[in-house]
C-alpha cells in the first residue's frame, strides 16, 4: 500500500516531468502559490532521501534481529529504488530540455 507521502512524491515528480516536457500541469498537481521550480525539485529530492533512509533503517533493524517483517523491508527497499529511478529520469529529462534550449539558434 502506498502512503500519502509517497503519493504526494509521485505526484510532484509527475508534475516536474510534465513541466520538463512543456506540457500543462494538471490542476491537482499544481504547486502551491509562490513555490518555485527549485523548491519543488528540492522537496522531491528530500522525499526520495527520506524514503531511502526509511528503507535503510528497516534493513538495519532486520539485520539486528528486531521484529521487522522481511517483506516490509524488501518493499521499502524497492520503493526506495523506484523513487530514486523516477527522480533520476526527471533529472535526465530536465538536462535534455536544457541542452535543447541551449542548442537553439538565436
Amino acid at each position: 500500500m502506498i502512503s500519502s507521502s509517497q503519493n504526494h512524491l509521485l505526484g510532484q515528480m509527475q508534475a516536474l516531468e510534465s513541466m520538463a516536457r512543456g506540457e500543462s500541469v494538471q490542476p491537482q498537481l499544481k504547486p502551491e502559490q509562490g513555490s518555485s521550480f527549485g523548491n519543488l525539485m528540492q522537496q522531491a529530492i528530500n522525499q526520495v532521501n527520506e524514503t531511502q533512509m526509511h528503507a535503510n533503517q528497516l534493513g538495519q533493524s532486520f539485520e539486528l534481529g528486531e521484529k521487522v517483517d522481511l517483506a516490509e523491508v524488501m518493499i521499502a527497499i524497492q520503493k526506495s529504488r523506484v523513487s530514486f529511478q523516477a527522480l533520476t529520469e526527471v533529472r535526465n529529462k530536465l538536462l535534455s530540455a536544457y541542452q535543447d534550449v541551449m542548442n537553439m539558434p538565436v
